[in-house]
């Protein structure tokens, strides 16, 4: 018979889940900021460095965040081995995390050099086109540093101690401003790069992250004993494969959702650049407010793998319930903040004393009054795919997000946006019926979790 949990389980619950996750909330928190200051300065340099720079990262971000879902397997890998007490296969896990994220960044940065023609094959402004494509020539060679320390964060944060994260991150973002302000503008007698400058920054910084937290697993005494370098090319050939058979479908999902934005884009980009860069302001404040839900379900997803490892269904069922509330009561914040100052958020990005500016931020309003909508259906989605994968259950949430972000979301934006003449607000609009549809289907999946056979159950 399975133990029913009561108000108490859930307030300690509570507790240990914001004990975890309140690190990785800010680590989030600093990281997005490493591309809300690339923007604020994109802004600095024009409409059109902005609409570049976005049309840059529309391409990127989808391709690293299919990277970072081959590497967050570590996370439900590493923490389920914990429960269990299978302490010896953590470093053997670690070591397969790294070959995947060096196999998934070998294939990734190509990509994105050819980003010009692929750009110029999607219709977009050449002018927005070629500045994108001179960022990517130098932001591609982040990415094997960004997906390796997702190895790392995954094994450091299942060990609880997710402070160190938030301190390396935090202080790369330091760190990312400071490059940024001197390489794109040419101070203290440095060239004046623009966006190539921004890129340059961006690869720094995340190889530096990376070679933080590496020494930090190597020689803190809580995280040595592991050894995580001993016969690091010693191949564990089922391990590796078991990434990306976790992996990839988290991968996918993840993938489907932000590609999603990434395809409004390319769709904002087919009405003109003041309506990518209103775009642009309105994504990364949904972006910001967006690191708040994504640090719960990173704890989330270790909470429900502890339990799972130590074959306690009322621990998974509290682990996931919990997250789910705790998000959505930060959501309704967020979403007053949208639809009651979105003016002065718009201003963050670009100068209303510019007359150029006008049109970009009264479409930017437009847009988060839609985004205020969708706040709580986008923590709900996040919350619930993070518990379902601390169960290692992937496949079908992926399937679910294929449907709801490229046939329900896509499909509606193109409807609404260019059919019924709705325009970017139209597209906005298909982005929250994407949203609602993986939202309602993942937690009803959540919710008959045990029907399904999800959950490990003592012998």
């Amino acid at each position: 018979m399975i133990r029913k949990f009561s108000l108490l389980d859930g307030l300690r619950e509570a507790r240990a889940t914001l004990i975890l996750a309140w690190p990785l909330v800010l680590a989030q928190l600093a990281q997005i900021s490493f591309f809300t200051t690339d923007v604020i300065m994109m802004g600095w340099l024009g409409p059109e460095f902005l609409a570049g720079g976005l049309l840059a990262t529309a391409l990127m971000h989808p391709a690293v965040i299919g990277g970072f879902g081959v590497t967050t397997a570590a996370a439900p890998m590493i923490s389920q081995a914990i429960g269990a007490r299978e302490l010896r296969s953590i470093r053997r896990t670690v070591r397969q995390g790294c070959w995947a994220a060096l196999v998934v960044a070998a294939i990734i940065i190509p990509f994105l050099y050819v980003a010009g023609p692929i750009f110029t094959f999607l219709n977009q402004p050449p002018s927005a086109t070629a500045l994108a494509a001179e960022y990517l020539v130098y932001a591609a060679w982040s990415v094997p540093g960004a997906l390796l320390l997702n190895v790392l964060r995954a094994f450091i944060s299942a060990k609880g101690n997710t402070g160190v994260v938030l301190v390396i991150i935090a202080s790369a973002a330091v760190l990312n401003a400071g490059i940024n302000y001197v390489l794109m503008f040419g101070h203290f007698g440095f060239p004046k790069l623009e966006l190539v400058g921004a890129g340059i920054a961006t690869a720094i910084t995340n190889t530096l992250m990376f070679l933080a937290a590496l020494a930090y697993a190597v020689w803190h005494k809580n995280y040595r004993r592991h050894f995580i370098l001993v016969r690091f090319w010693k191949p564990d050939w089922p391990r590796f494969f078991e990434f990306f058979r976790i992996g990839l479908p988290i991968g996918l999902t993840l993938l489907s959702e932000v590609g999603m934005f990434g395809v409004a884009v390319i769709l904002m980009g087919w009405l003109g650049t003041n309506e990518v860069a209103g775009h642009a302001v309105a994504i990364q404040c949904a972006s910001v407010t967006f690191m708040v839900p994504l640090g719960i379900s990173q704890a989330t997803t270790i909470r429900v793998g502890l339990s799972q490892g130590r074959r306690d269904p009322a621990g998974v069922a509290v682990s996931g319930w919990v997250s789910l509330a705790m998000t959505l009561v930060f959501m309704g914040f967020t979403c007053a903040a949208f639809l009651i100052v979105p003016d002065r958020l718009a201003h963050i990005f670009l100068d209303p004393g510019e007359a150029e500016n006008l049109l970009p931020i009264s479409l930017a309003i437009s847009y988060l009054a839609v985004a205020g909508l969708f706040q709580f259906v986008d923590g709900a989605q996040v919350s619930a795919a993070a518990a379902l994968r601390g169960l290692n259950d992937t496949k079908i949430p992926m399937v679910i997000a294929l449907i709801g972000y490229w046939v329900v979301g896509l499909g509606t934006a193109y409807l609404c946006g260019f059919v019924f003449g709705m325009r970017g607000v139209g597209i906005w609009t298909g982005l929250a019926a994407g949203l609602a549809f993986v939202a309602i289907a993942m937690m009803v999946r959540w919710a008959v979790r045990e029907r399904l056979g999800l959950v490990r159950h003592a012998a």
